[in-house]
């Protein structure tokens, strides 16, 4: 399962913070990476970081967005420092970890951490159904990159490792692009209705997107709910 976990950075400011990011990974088995838009790409000091983990380093997956590099996942976890107004109750790391690790019997799943200094905008973080959070002194809250992964990835072998590790779900997860189609189709159809405002949209769609994010959807549940919204609106009215 852990072949199957992506750790994705976004927009990274420092070299060095990759390679220890890439050490922290081969360390509990991990070996995906991807860099969403690197200020700095890894030099001599990002390699001297990685140590033996080079393999890790030069395997990195090169991303414009953060879209693309959740194409294809059929979980995306997002780090996150503190609850977002608009986004789902975030998961103590040792509570998600399980979820990520089952989840992924189903195919990619990916954990996302943001630029050292901000962290994730809330644009990406709404991207990622599920927020962690990993439970430090609220007095000093900030950590490293590379231990903050390390962290995440020790949570990550330690379920996958456990005994009696959750089974994998009997229902296959909806994937990150079907959840991406079924926001666009629901938001063309309750602007078909008049039910949204595209004038006024105020936070109806985020609110939606928060509903949805904390119930999980499945391939099948996004199937049934797109042909409802199908049947629904007017004719002539196509959504991909």
């Amino acid at each position: 399962m852990l072949e199957r976990i992506r750790i994705v950075l976004s927009h990274t400011s420092h070299p060095g913070n990759i390679g220890a990011v890439a050490r922290a990974m081969k360390t509990m088995g991990l070996s995906q990476l991807y860099l969403v838009n690197p200020v700095a790409d890894p030099d001599g000091v990002g390699r001297a970081r990685s140590s033996n983990a080079r393999d890790v380093l030069e395997g990195a997956v090169v991303c414009q967005s953060l879209e693309q590099a959740l194409a294809g996942t059929v979980l995306a976890a997002a780090m996150t420092a503190r609850q977002r107004e608009m986004a789902p109750p975030p998961k103590w790391a040792r509570e998600a970890a399980p979820e990520i690790v089952s989840a992924a019997a189903h195919g990619p799943v990916a954990l996302v951490f943001g630029n050292e200094t901000a962290g994730l905008s809330n644009e990406e973080l709404a991207l990622c159904p599920m927020p962690v959070m990993i439970p430090t002194n609220p007095d000093y809250s900030s950590l490293n990159l590379g231990s903050a992964v390390q962290v995440m990835c020790y949570e990550l072998r330690l379920a996958a490792i456990a005994p009696g590790a959750p089974p994998a779900p009997e229902m296959e997860p909806a994937g990150f692009e079907e959840i991406r189609r079924f926001y666009e189709h629901l938001e063309a159809a309750i602007t078909q209705s008049g039910f949204l405002d595209p004038a006024h949209p105020k936070r109806l769609m985020p609110r939606l997107r928060r509903l949805f994010d904390r119930v999980g959807l499945e391939k099948d549940e996004v199937s049934l709910l797109r042909g409802m919204l199908k049947t629904f609106m007017k004719p002539g009215n196509k959504v991909d």
